[in-house]
């Protein structure tokens, strides 16, 4: 499914569905490996996925600045997921499409850009089709909120910028 969130649009899925996430991975030509972005709609969500130390900043993002972060993964984080690395990346969602989502799921879910390997991300449905075809299930309708672009991506650990907001 693709959907919008707070600068563009996501494909999304269950995290503990392997089968949708590899099919994503395989939509987007992209290296497994890489990782994957799990959004929550509360960081209630992400118990279980992440092992958060006790004095970790908070998580929310604002629309117009949406950060991503690497925190520790959870033992059970399969590597679908975290891919090579030990940590996981997420981001509690600020759209109200993508936060809907993640409630009407009850769990996170697997965000990455709208985009094939190596193109820019989709910003809007039209864009979405164009790049995807007949590729992606479903497409959530809606807007992206007023970020430019993909997150920010922070590391908690560091507090280090691994890649600037767009």
């Amino acid at each position: 499914m693709a959907y919008p969130t707070e600068g563009v649009y996501g494909l999304g899925c269950r995290p503990d569905d392997a089968t949708a996430v590899l099919r994503i991975v395989d939509i987007k030509q992209r290296d497994l490996l890489a990782g994957l972005l799990l959004i929550a709609a509360d960081i209630a969500q992400l118990e279980g996925w992440v092992d958060l130390p006790d004095n970790a900043p908070d998580l929310r993002s604002s629309p117009d600045m949406p950060i991503t972060w690497i925190v520790p993964a959870s033992a059970s984080v399969p590597t679908w997921i975290r891919g090579r690395h030990s940590g996981v990346a997420v981001r509690i969602s600020s759209h109200p499409v993508a936060a809907a989502l993640c409630h009407a799921a009850d769990m996170p879910l697997v965000s990455t850009s709208a985009n094939l390997s190596g193109r820019p991300p989709a910003r809007n449905a039209w864009l979405l089709r164009r790049q995807f075809r007949d590729m992606v299930d479903f497409v959530v309708p809606g807007r992206c909120g007023p970020a430019r672009g993909p997150s920010e991506i922070r590391d908690l650990a560091t507090g280090s910028v691994l890649r600037a907001a767009s």
